[in-house]
């Protein structure tokens, strides 16, 4: 176990994956699924105010009467789809947290909404010329690799019917601007966010080349030792525009985030609504 702290201790190489797939977790996922339904709290989904705010503006720049089939990569708990399914839109929502899907299944049933949940990697979905709007909401996009978020948006831009919107935000490096890097050392005699039992918490942030950032989390407990990477890729408008043209898609448009408000330079996250 000494030798496999010391190793989780090292900074890692960029996007180095987890030690365990964390989002499955029986304990962490719950964790997770409390932060998401959190009104107030923007630790895994935004304050719901924005949520009703964002679908809002999608309804009025893709309405349901023309953009019918919408595609939600990492829906989460369906807090976005939920709402967009109740706008009469044709809603399909991919997700690779099971508790999070069988919630999202559990408040469709109850409410009788008409959508479509599935349990999978959204890097591996297979779709051709099958939606109208694809969205991926609350800066995942930037959780992914190069290779990965490339992969993705290929992947994005043949499963958009011609005219298609995709809808992505992202953090901006000014986002970390006032955030240095540092380590630290919590210990926890009652059950926190990574762990129900008694451990220690090793938590590091590391700036990387090419505005990379990752936030470091080792847990330890009397029996095991868990490294946890949360990694992410922050982009510039003309980053951004750059991936996603590489991608295939033509028209670009930029805004502040996922509400439609004005973009400005001291933005701390970006949106960008891209047409096949």
């Amino acid at each position: 176990m000494f030798y496999k702290l010391y190793e989780y201790l090292k900074k890692p190489p960029s996007y180095a994956p987890s030690s365990t797939k964390f989002w499955d977790d029986e304990y962490i996922s719950k964790q997770m699924l409390a932060a998401h339904l959190n009104p107030d709290f923007e630790g895994a989904s935004r304050k719901h105010k924005f949520i009703e705010k964002s679908v809002q503006w999608i309804y009025k720049i893709a309405p349901p009467e023309q953009y019918r089939n919408l595609l939600d990569l990492g829906c989460g708990p369906g807090l976005y789809t939920q709402r967009l399914a109740e706008k009469e839109y044709k809603v399909t929502g991919i997700d690779y947290s099971k508790r999070s899907i069988n919630y999202a299944k559990n408040i469709a049933n109850k409410t009788a909404t008409q959508i479509d949940y599935i349990y999978q990697n959204y890097l591996s979905i297979t779709y051709e010329n099958q939606f109208d709007i694809i969205i991926l909401i609350y800066c995942d996009f930037g959780v992914l690799s190069d290779i990965d978020r490339m992969t993705l948006l290929r992947k994005a831009y043949k499963a958009l019917k011609k005219g298609g919107k995709l809808i992505i935000d992202a953090f901006t490096p000014y986002n970390f601007t006032h955030r240095n890097e540092e380590t630290s050392w919590e210990v926890y005699e009652e059950p926190g966010f990574w762990n129900n039992e008694k451990h220690i918490c090793f938590n590091g942030f590391y700036k990387y080349e090419n505005d990379t950032m990752l936030d470091h989390i080792v847990v330890i407990t009397k029996e095991k030792v868990s490294a946890y990477y949360l990694w992410n890729h922050c982009f510039t408008k003309e980053s951004l525009n750059n991936e996603i043209v590489k991608a295939g898609f033509e028209k670009c448009d930029f805004y502040n985030d996922v509400a439609g408000e004005r973009l400005s330079k001291e933005s701390k996250t970006i949106c960008v609504v891209a047409e096949k």
